[in-house]
């Protein structure tokens, strides 16, 4: 019994995934620790996670729009605090 072509989930799209949910834990690290230097990098895995794959694109698109609005919080924490931004 083999399985419908559509069905089956390649390594990129696992690898999406995973990168994806990276960026995810890399933006709430960045909301605490320096998020001009950290928050980018989720930025930009997210982008590649969005590209790579079109089974996981909704993760993809969730895990741009959180690493977004964990720079801006983070930059809010940031200058609010007195803390280092990179």
């Amino acid at each position: 019994m083999s399985v419908p072509e559509s069905d089956r989930q390649r390594p990129a799209d696992a690898v999406a995934g995973l990168l994806a949910a990276a960026a995810i834990f890399t933006a709430l690290i960045a909301v605490a620790y320096r998020p001009v230097r950290v928050a980018p990098f989720a930025i930009v895995v997210s982008l590649v996670a969005v590209a790579m794959s079109k089974r996981y694109e909704r993760l993809g698109q969730a895990a741009l729009g959180i690493s977004t609005a964990c720079w801006i919080t983070g930059m809010i924490v940031a200058v609010v605090t007195n803390h280092p931004l990179f």
